[in-house]
């Protein structure tokens, strides 16, 4: 669907604008799109990103701290994230032997289980963007990189 046709608006100041608006607005419904399909795991976006960083450094620990620089959306509260993911058993905490108010975080068994399992629905989030091109999704991520420089 043509942004002028969901938003129902036809004029923008400039192309400049009217893209801002479709980055923001394909933004949020990629966010829809990607919540319908971790809803099925009881799982936030969020606690899906904290999980694939743990999985990413398993079995070393990672700090609240470094989660908290790695995940994607920077205004989510970390300790909060991992709370939660700690109280469904999906990750473990302990305290940082080096630096006592530092809290360890490692994924679980359960949490490996889990991303393991979401691991085969990967296909309908790669599939989000199937309107696309192989080569066409390479240069979006090139452009979106670019925006960011």
């Amino acid at each position: 669907m043509k942004l002028e046709e969901a938003i129902q608006q036809t004029h923008f100041r400039s192309e400049y604008q009217k893209a801002t608006i479709n980055l923001i607005y394909t933004h949020n419904w990629l966010k829809d799109q990607i919540k319908s399909i971790l809803k099925d795991y009881n799982v936030t976006m969020q606690q899906y990103n904290v999980l694939r960083i743990l999985r990413g450094q398993y079995p070393r620990p990672v700090s609240t701290h470094t989660i908290r620089e790695r995940m994607l959306d920077k205004m989510s509260d970390a300790s909060r994230i991992v709370e939660r993911l700690f109280r469904k058993g999906l990750v473990k905490r302990s305290t940082c032997p080096a630096d006592k108010r530092l809290v360890d975080v490692t994924i679980s068994q359960q949490g490996l289980e889990l991303l393991s399992i979401m691991d085969t629905r990967a296909e309908a989030l790669d599939n989000l963007l199937k309107n696309l091109s192989l080569k066409e999704v390479q240069q979006l991520n090139d452009l979106l990189d670019k925006i960011r420089e």
